[in-house]
């Protein structure tokens, strides 16, 4: 009896220790998700106050003003050209880079020789990895109006130039855009990849025992199969038509064409966070995000009416 009530006590006490593991395994991710995710949200308060870094956002040297941020935001003429320029670019992003990757990636699954196809598939991801600073600089060495490769070629080869790709607003639009393509198009194909081998191998075989060719498999199997993988995605970005990082236009602005080139989280950056104006970036972040939710509630009701699932 001894023996067994050991055995049993060494049972126990072995199966109280992975049963604490496992909750701290699941609390530890929890609490992280919590402090660095919840805890944070509480500074939206500062958007209706009159925040003072000195004094601490809960005392009274920052009272509460209600709406006077927003106001002084939607009064200012460089947050509606700022708000402008977000869309715009954001729009011709979705425009031009959304369905870049998808292109991509049915490009990718036709190639037959799997050495080429593991080759190009590394070359194309590689940008992703590159920060917005280096892709700036190789723009600006690539596209100079006298250093430039891109000018020399044009004017040696063709007569044309020098152009100025970086200082006339509307090719500078076009750089922008031609360069996030570029950066982000290969890891894109990821997802789309791993969308196209979810396909179940025997639609591809009985289409070609009904004499369907390669642009047919595309068209009938390939896209349908993909299909709401693209909805999800497409749903996704157009819920961050209002929301738009730092660091690409900021490294690839300049004084002359900053009309078309300052966006919401540069106006954020020079006006709010360099002049320590905290509650007016509070203001305007938290009205990007509430746009930006709407439109995710938009595209995926859209979704949902027109017969695919949608996020939710």
């Amino acid at each position: 009896m001894k023996n067994r009530t050991g055995i049993i006590h060494l049972k126990n006490s072995s199966y109280l220790k992975r049963s604490w593991m496992l909750y701290l395994m699941l609390a530890l991710p929890m609490a992280f998700f919590i402090i660095f995710r919840y805890v944070p949200m509480t500074n939206i308060v500062m958007a209706f106050k009159d925040y003072n870094i000195f004094q601490g956002l809960w005392s009274k040297g920052s009272p509460w003003v209600g709406f006077k941020w927003f106001e002084r935001a939607f009064a200012s003429r460089d947050f509606w050209n700022a708000m402008r320029n977000t869309l715009w670019l954001n729009f011709l992003d979705l425009l031009l880079g959304f369905p870049a990757p998808i292109i991509l990636a049915l490009l990718l699954n036709e190639l037959v020789f799997k050495s080429f196809k593991k080759f190009t598939q590394t070359v194309i991801y590689l940008p992703h990895f590159l920060s917005w600073i280096i892709v700036s600089s190789i723009a600006s060495r690539l596209l100079a109006p006298t250093t430039g490769v891109v000018n020399i070629f044009l004017v040696e080869n063709f007569g044309i130039g020098p152009i100025d790709f970086l200082m006339d607003k509307g090719k500078w639009i076009v750089t922008y855009i031609f360069f996030g393509v570029w950066k982000e198009m290969g890891w894109g194909t990821i997802i789309y990849l791993a969308a196209i081998t979810s396909i179940n191998p025997e639609l591809y075989e009985a289409a070609e025992v009904d004499g369907a060719g390669r642009w047919r498999k595309l068209w009938h199997i390939t896209l349908p199969g993909i299909k709401p993988t693209i909805i999800v995605l497409l749903i996704m970005n157009i819920g961050r038509i209002l929301g738009i990082e730092l660091d690409r236009p900021y490294t690839m602005m300049n004084n002359i064409v900053m009309e078309v080139a300052d966006v919401l989280s540069t106006l954020v950056y020079r006006v709010g966070i360099r002049s320590f104006q905290y509650s007016l970036t509070a203001a305007i972040g938290l009205f990007q995000s509430v746009i930006c939710v709407i439109f995710l509630v938009a595209a995926n009701s859209m979704a949902k009416k027109f017969g695919e699932r949608g996020i939710w």
